[in-house]
């Protein structure tokens, strides 16, 4: 279903193998469930992280 594929995902798919696509956003989905985890935090959709410099 190409209309449900996030844009940064099919952008990645353009750029990369299939296997390679799907483990980096693997990787990124648990990157995200640790930091949940870890700070109690709840996911939220369209939350737009803070720019710390």
């Amino acid at each position: 279903r190409p209309d449900r594929v996030p844009p940064s995902f099919a952008a990645l798919l353009e750029r990369k193998p299939m296997r390679v696509a799907t483990v980096a956003m693997a990787n990124k989905m648990a990157r995200i469930i640790w930091a949940l985890l870890t700070r109690g935090d709840t996911y939220q959709v369209n939350h737009v992280p803070a720019i710390t410099a």
